[in-house]
């Protein structure tokens, strides 16, 4: 992300309102509801992350037990207990 200089993009009522408050200082504006993404969209995490669980899900039903799976995916057997809860919760 770069910056854009305030007074390049602000009116300077505005640019001097928000002086009042933070002059001189960087300031991180949000983007607007309407317009964020959810976590995930813009790269694959999201995708592996589900295609992991569900092969977690698959091994497990084939025999595989919680420490092998922890071991296999570099994952805490907690975390792995808690990835096969969420299946069954209906998630």
């Amino acid at each position: 992300m770069g910056y854009t200089n305030a007074t390049e993009v602000l009116p300077k009522t505005v640019l001097e309102a928000v002086q009042k408050y933070i002059d001189g200082q960087c300031v991180y504006i949000p983007r607007r509801d309407d317009r964020r993404k959810a976590w995930g969209e813009r790269t694959q995490t999201r995708a592996n992350i589900k295609a992991r669980n569900r092969e977690i899900h698959a091994r497990h039903g084939r025999g595989m037990g919680v420490r092998e799976l922890a071991e296999e995916f570099f994952l805490s057997p907690k975390t792995i207990a808690r990835i096969l809860r969420a299946r069954t919760a209906g998630r």
